[in-house]
């Protein structure tokens, strides 16, 4: 018997509710101004930078303020730069910039290993990597990624700025340490050494989707010998999350079969994703593993910096 319903369970193309609600628009030509428009419409606004996972919240209308603030012009929050062994990359930096740029493939090269798996061409063209941060999707790649390399952000609002770093800033789905009005600014990555290798792959129904799981991982290598691991995961609950029981079991440990087997049972007390519809708790913490194995097997037979250079 096939039973109707009277509503549709999903909005339909060319109904009302994927259509945003009215809203006045606004292109903030500095900070500054950002910051009075937010104060005038009394916080009943929000910004837009590359707009890749806003525009579909208005659609859908989860959102509906009475302005958007576009802050996709502003220079202060553009650029990549180098200083005091810190790479500071502007919070309006594109995906596809982020893909490209030599400066983060040498100085936070996870950044750029994680980069193509960032949904498809045309999201990674215009999407900003402040704004997946702010966003702080729990399977999004670079939220993440800034927990494995030791990140910090930067933060303004009307009085000035600050620093957060990526440890704590995730707080729950879709919840990071922004209060409302501020905007991020610029990320903030400790360089690599020379020494310091990484890898990162995600395990996906069919490539550009959401991950059932993703992980990064970087550490210290030294003839053979683990130091400073830090391994971040996606899609496996809430947040993004370090995995510091399986870090633990590697450090100042030689890299071999045993170290990497010790480190996959030691998941188990860092990671207990839920059940979903995409696949069970059960299901993606073995995902979770099989990743770990992976990514420790391909940094420990990877050439250091120090190798590459010589030859």
């Amino acid at each position: 018997m096939v039973t109707k319903t009277k509503k549709p369970l999903v909005p339909r193309l060319g109904s009302e509710r994927v259509k945003p609600a009215p809203f006045r628009y606004f292109r903030a030509n500095s900070l500054a101004e950002a910051f009075a428009a937010y104060a005038e419409a009394e916080g009943d606004c929000t910004y837009m930078a590359g707009g890749q996972s806003l525009l579909p919240v208005l659609s859908l209308r989860l959102q509906t303020p009475s302005l958007v603030i576009d802050i996709s012009r502003l220079e202060e929050l553009r650029g990549i730069s180098l200083a005091n062994g810190v790479l500071r990359i502007g919070a309006l930096t594109r995906h596809n910039e982020m893909l490209h740029s030599p400066e983060i493939a040498r100085y936070a090269p996870l950044l750029s290993k994680a980069a193509p798996y960032v949904a498809h061409p045309a999201i990674r063209n215009k999407g900003t990597i402040g704004g997946t941060i702010a966003h702080a999707d729990p399977a999004a790649e670079f939220p993440g990624m800034t927990l494995a390399l030791n990140a910090e952000f930067e933060i303004a609002n009307s009085e000035g700025r600050r620093r957060e770093p990526a440890n704590g800033f995730f707080r729950g789905l879709y919840e990071t340490g922004i209060a409302p009005g501020e905007i991020l600014v610029a990320i903030h990555v400790p360089v690599f050494g020379e020494h310091d290798r990484c890898a990162y792959h995600e395990l996906a129904r069919r490539r550009g989707d959401y991950p059932l799981v993703g992980c990064g991982v970087r550490a210290t290598i030294r003839d053979g010998v683990a130091t400073n691991g830090r391994f971040a995961f996606i899609a496996v609950g809430a947040v993004p999350q370090r995995a510091f029981a399986a870090e633990a079991a590697i450090e100042g440990q030689r890299l071999d079969e045993t170290a990497i087997a010790a480190a996959q049972t030691a998941l188990e007390q860092d990671l207990q994703p839920d059940d979903d519809s995409e696949t069970t708790g059960a299901m993606r913490l073995h995902l979770a593993k099989v990743l770990l194995g992976r990514l420790l097997r391909e940094i420990a037979l990877s050439p250091s910096k120090a190798v590459e250079a010589a030859a």
